[in-house]
């Protein structure tokens, strides 16, 4: 599977405009690099296709977009969901991608990347071990990393649309391929409520903003994580900038619903843009 961004695109054009016959370029977002020949028509493939200068042009033309290329031709990364009627779109930076879900991005991306910030979610808790649940599958970045240290982690997504972005994003494979993970479709507040108590050591609850999952921030929700979760064990809550005028009202009406519902010890963590919380 060759992905390529406007990242990699302008750094094949810059080679040919200076000449060059080779490249060392990823073609799979940054994970790796490999050099390619750049000939008469385009960029050399693995594959012995070739990706005509034309459209290297369009994905350099992309700053938002990501392309899978099959055949030779680039495809955008992008599809819609009916079910829920937003659009999903792997978007590059300059390591991780991140997904947008109708234009807002599902990680932070300034002065960060996603994998950073996902990193910083996984720290809040340390150490993530014993079973683990991640309330918002996305991309699978909070589920890859805490199977790296978990016994077990169970990851929740409502769209199946993400999957299909997941499975052409080259940083999420590993949530297809890691037995340590699985995966459950369907809505966090319906299956969280079907879970057993006491089944989770650690939760990472990563929803999507509150104007488009305002039920996952609400009180009856925290209570089934509560209730799922083990003595003793951590919650992070992934909420925003808490120094926003809006992410420091939601993040005093999460800290005080977690309480009420019995979380102790609820604190802010703002370097992970969230609140860790304990049972």
């Amino acid at each position: 599977m060759v992905v390529l961004s406007h990242y990699q695109a302008k750094k094949a054009l810059e080679a040919r405009q200076d000449g060059n016959g080779r490249v060392s370029i990823s073609l799979d977002l940054g994970l790796s690099t490999i050099e390619m020949m750049l000939v008469e028509h385009g960029l050399q493939l693995p594959d012995v296709n070739t990706l005509e200068w034309r459209a290297v042009e369009e994905i350099a033309g992309s700053s938002s977009g990501c392309f899978v290329i099959e055949g030779g031709i680039p495809r955008a990364i992008q599809f819609y969901s009916e079910a829920t009627d937003r659009v999903y779109s792997l978007y590059p930076t300059t390591r991780a991608p991140t997904m947008l879900i109708s234009g807002i991005p599902m990680h932070r991306i300034k002065n960060t990347d996603p994998h950073q910030d996902t990193l910083e979610k996984i720290r809040a808790i340390k150490p993530v071990v014993g079973q683990v649940l991640d309330t918002a599958t996305g991309l699978g970045y909070t589920a890859i990393e805490a199977a790296r240290t978990a016994e077990h982690v169970t990851t929740i997504e409502l769209d199946p649309i993400a999957l299909k972005v997941c499975k052409l994003n080259p940083w999420s494979q590993e949530l297809f391929d890691n037995p340590k993970i699985t995966q459950v479709i369907g809505d966090s507040f319906e299956v969280v409520a079907e879970m057993e108590a006491g089944s989770f050591t650690r939760v990472i609850h990563d929803p999507p903003a509150f104007s488009l999952a305002g039920d996952l921030y609400s009180g009856e929700f925290y209570r089934q994580l509560h209730r799922v979760m083990r003595n003793r064990c951590q919650l992070f809550h992934y909420i925003g900038d808490p120094e926003s005028k809006s992410g420091r009202s939601i993040t005093a009406g999460v800290i005080r619903r977690l309480e009420q519902v019995g979380f102790r010890q609820v604190r802010r963590v703002p370097r992970a843009f969230g609140v860790v919380a304990e049972k």
